[in-house]
């Protein structure tokens, strides 16, 4: 378990977010090996084809919070002093003020008591558990856990020159990822992921036993069961 009372937040978003990780994934992909350089000054995050270095994606980073093995503790961007110059990362602040998470409004968060010795891999989970919850919040994605040495990574929303996901894209999508995507409530995944994305979406039935999702590439609906787990979709594609 990374930080449990921020994973609600983060089961919310968790389908909208593997969406756009899955579309930033295959930009970058398309450079074939390839390395990334952030320039603080410049405020850019560039990835870079290792064979011909003028093939490039350049990204502005909007740096969320870092997270230490040290001092075994996250720190908020919020909390630097030139940290968070556009006022992302407050609005995560902002958030917890308001609904009482003190995680999100305190500067630094220690790591749980039971994290365990295997910092590198808890603290991946977290970096990933983190830019998923700053997507929900903010709107913005995809996110981007960068290592930054010493055990550290910095967690980085990312305005960068990616389509919006598409239902169609989603459509097609979605099998691969749910598999390995473990929803605490797949039904309300699927309506913030509608929320995220600005695609139309209706319940089928007073029940909430199905949710249509359309926009001009086209419609969807997904089905649920009592436990409000996915059981099929169904569609027309193509506008």
């Amino acid at each position: 378990m990374t930080f449990a009372a921020l994973q609600p937040l983060a089961d919310r978003a968790a389908l909208f977010a593997a969406l756009r990780q899955d579309a930033l994934t295959d930009a970058v992909d398309g450079l074939g090996e390839h390395r990334w350089d952030a320039d603080m000054d410049a405020g850019t995050l560039t990835f870079s084809s290792a064979v011909d270095p003028t093939r490039t994606i350049v990204t502005r980073p909007h740096l969320i919070a870092t997270i230490a093995p040290g001092p075994r503790s996250m720190l908020w961007a919020w909390a630097h002093p030139q940290g968070d110059p556009q006022g992302v990362a407050a609005q995560l602040r902002d958030y917890g003020t308001q609904y009482g998470l003190e995680e999100l409004a305190q500067a630094e968060v220690s790591f749980p008591a039971e994290t365990g010795d295997d910092l590198e891999t808890w603290i991946a989970n977290a970096a990933h558990q983190i830019g998923t919850i700053a997507v929900e919040i903010t709107g913005r994605s995809p996110y981007y856990s960068a290592p930054i040495g010493g055990g550290t990574r910095a967690v980085f929303l990312l305005d960068a020159p990616i389509a919006q996901t598409t239902v169609a894209e989603a459509v097609t999508k979605a099998p691969r990822l749910l598999s390995s995507l473990d929803l605490s409530d797949a039904r309300s995944s699927v309506w913030d992921a509608a929320r995220l994305a600005g695609w139309n979406m209706e319940w089928t039935d007073e029940a909430f036993t199905g949710a249509t999702i359309s926009d001009s590439s086209g419609s969807a609906t997904f089905r649920f069961d009592e436990q409000a787990r996915i059981t099929g979709i169904e569609g027309s594609l193509g506008g």
